[in-house]
């Protein structure tokens, strides 16, 4: 059967989803498959019901891989054009990093250092970005608390 993730806890583990035949069902991390330990919500999955609980919980890919809120292309591309001011990591959630990036980018040139070490931490996290594979970028940068590199 497939369904939709209605929400999910990362720090509980567990979550719910909402079965294309209009019921939901409860499940856990441990339910997760192919390598997957966490999942956005909104994330459109096909699963087995045993118990009225969902299990063997498999991500259905779309065209931009794993589903949710947050790309990885578009983090990439943020980085690289912007990141001297830290606006991928606003995008990313992570305000305190992209204050520090903001202050840099901005007042830092008045000491030129600051502002270069800056951009090329935006160019090494563009780098990082476009190699990591969907579901890395998702578990350490929009669901886990990774801020730098």
């Amino acid at each position: 059967m497939q369904g939709k993730v209605l929400g999910y806890d990362d720090a509980k583990g567990s979550g719910v989803i909402s079965g294309d035949d209009g019921n939901r069902y409860d499940f856990v991390r441990g339910d997760l498959k192919a390598g997957i330990r966490s999942i956005p919500n909104g994330t459109t999955v096909d699963f087995e019901v045993e118990g009225g609980v969902a299990k063997s919980i498999y991500s259905v890919a779309t065209a931009s891989g794993i589903s949710g809120d947050k790309n990885k292309i578009v983090a990439a591309l943020l980085a690289f054009f912007l990141g001297g001011l830290g606006v991928h990591k606003f995008y990313l959630g992570k305000t305190g990093a992209g204050i520090i990036m903001l202050l840099c980018g901005t007042i830092g040139w008045l000491l030129i250092l600051p502002a270069l070490i800056n951009l090329l931490i935006a160019f090494i996290e563009f780098i990082i970005y476009l190699l990591k594979s969907d579901q890395e970028f998702h578990e350490q940068y929009v669901v886990g608390n990774k801020s730098w590199f």
